[in-house]
């Protein structure tokens, strides 16, 4: 199985801040994506491919960790794929 990487546009586009906790449809250079935002408005999971029936994406599904220290301070932010999204 081979996942794709992240799209360095697609990752600064993800870096932006969103509506809290919702889940936005959206499309990039062709292809259908989704995202899950945290309470904060941070994308926390993607979707990539083709949208289906039912609202749903056929493609590839990402996770993202984002950490900060105790000041508040972003330490850690990474898109780890996470297989088939169906």
């Amino acid at each position: 199985m081979h996942t794709m990487k992240l799209n360095d546009d697609l990752i600064k586009k993800l870096a932006k801040t969103y509506e809290p906790s919702a889940f936005i449809h959206d499309t990039f250079r062709g292809n259908d994506i989704a995202f899950k935002t945290d309470a904060a408005g941070n994308p926390i999971q993607l979707f990539v491919g083709r949208l289906g029936e039912g609202g749903i994406i056929k493609g590839e599904r990402y996770a993202r960790t984002l950490k900060r220290d105790k000041a508040g301070t972003l330490i850690k932010d990474h898109w780890d794929a996470k297989g088939k999204a169906s």
